[in-house]
């Protein structure tokens, strides 16, 4: 569900036109939806009401500090992979101990901050990463808590870029050397083991890969409190899909449901990682038609948006629904919707049957709310966009545009 829906001819974000957007604010746009945001929050809260739980925000997949700041007013804590991230969390008034630390490349520096900060834990993926917390601990003459990310070897029939749970993943520790770096952690003074981490993948559509995942940790969850292990945590990771096209995702109620059944584990705090499933749906990137062309072959609508904007179907050949701002009669075509950037992977559609197109038009590329502003770039010496926070009647802006001297900021000429 969002809140972005045609009223009189015109696509709004809630109860705001997005022309009058486009008008006070320019395109490029990315804009979102309060409304929305919120209620996906309380859905997928209340999916595992009950269960004593965490939600710690997939900052990766938006970290705009206005999203941050409404989510941490709602509870939420966070699931960050860098210091940067660490930062906006804690800027936006996120609790430390509502935050876990994922990634395979932590920097020393980067793992005193956290310590320093007294995060909930962190979800290990090495055996050289443990040893390197500890030394680090150690320094700080304090103690870090740990899960080890398992890596489960379950399919979760997504696409491979997005695929973290395999045997052949950068990511996580085997499932078989679980048990070897449980034993590793506890043999390190300057390390408290309290959890286990799994996290097998994004846009996940199925339920089958998470019942897996479960049932694998649970079997080792007991195991190691059979060794002596006080695990406090399973961290279940994220990975809950979203529609963007045909997809027919599980509800988060369905999932809850499901995670439930395959854990009848005591004294256990869960902690939920969604990212994508609560702002995915919540933005859109408004950009305005250019110039139309033909060929032979193809038609055209050059936009003022471009995979410096918006990467994911450059990337991922993902699909965004493409909806034109003014709801006319007009001949349906199918065209390549592609942007100013000087590559031919830059597009934002191919081949799509949509109402002709023409200069001048405003035009919503939908569910772009996630994975969208957190993966721009100024490449080809593109401005950031801006970004906008609707609620109700009201808009905010929440990120101001980027200008050229923004480009050149920290940048020395050589003489």
């Amino acid at each position: 569900m969002h809140s972005f829906r045609h009223r009189r001819g015109v696509l709004h974000c809630e109860d705001v036109s997005l022309v009058e957007l486009a008008e006070r604010y320019d395109t490029p746009l990315y804009v979102y939806s309060l409304a929305t945001l919120e209620r996906h929050y309380r859905v997928f809260d209340e999916a595992f009401s009950g269960v004593p739980h965490i939600i710690c925000f997939a900052v990766k997949a938006n970290p705009c500090l206005a999203i941050l700041d409404i989510l941490a007013r709602k509870g939420a804590g966070a699931d960050i992979v860098s210091g940067g991230e660490l930062f906006r969390a804690l800027r936006a008034g996120m609790d430390p101990s509502k935050i876990v630390y994922s990634g395979v490349g932590k920097r020393p520096e980067e793992m005193a901050q956290a310590v320093e900060s007294s995060i909930l834990m962190f979800n290990i993926e090495s055996f050289q990463e443990l040893d390197a917390l500890n030394e680090v601990a150690g320094r700080m003459k304090s103690r870090a808590r740990v899960a080890l990310r398992v890596n489960p070897d379950v399919d979760p029939r997504t696409h491979p870029y997005v695929a973290t749970g395999l045997r052949m993943s950068k990511f996580g520790i085997r499932h078989d050397s679980a048990v070897e770096g449980y034993e590793r952690a506890r043999s390190h003074e300057n390390i408290d083991v309290v959890g286990i981490d799994c996290h097998i993948g994004s846009q996940l559509t199925e339920l089958g890969p998470f019942v897996d995942a479960v049932r694998r940790l649970r079997e080792l969850v007991l195991d190691l409190r059979g060794r002596g292990f006080e695990i406090r945590y399973l961290d279940v990771g994220g990975g809950l899909g979203i529609t963007y096209d045909v997809e027919d995702p599980p509800s988060p109620a369905e999932y809850g449901e499901a995670i439930r059944k395959e854990l009848d584990l005591e004294d256990i705090t869960l902690i939920l990682e969604p990212g994508r499933n609560l702002v995915g749906n919540a933005g859109i990137l408004l950009t305005r038609v250019l110039y139309t062309k033909e060929t032979e072959t193809k038609s055209f609508a050059i936009v003022d948006a471009g995979m410096n904007d918006l990467l994911r179907p450059s990337l991922y050949d993902a699909y965004h629904a493409i909806v034109p701002v003014r709801d006319e009669e007009r001949p349906v075509r199918r065209m390549d919707v592609v942007g100013p950037i000087c590559e031919s992977g830059d597009f934002l559609a191919q081949e799509r049957e949509i109402p002709e197109l023409r200069p001048g038009d405003l035009v919503a590329v939908m569910s772009a709310g996630a994975y969208g502003f957190s993966m721009a770039s100024t490449y080809n010496s593109r401005p950031l966009a801006a970004e906008v926070l609707v609620s109700d009647s009201d808009a905010s802006l929440v990120r101001e545009r980027g200008t050229y001297e923004d480009l050149l900021r920290g940048e020395r000429t050589s003489g």
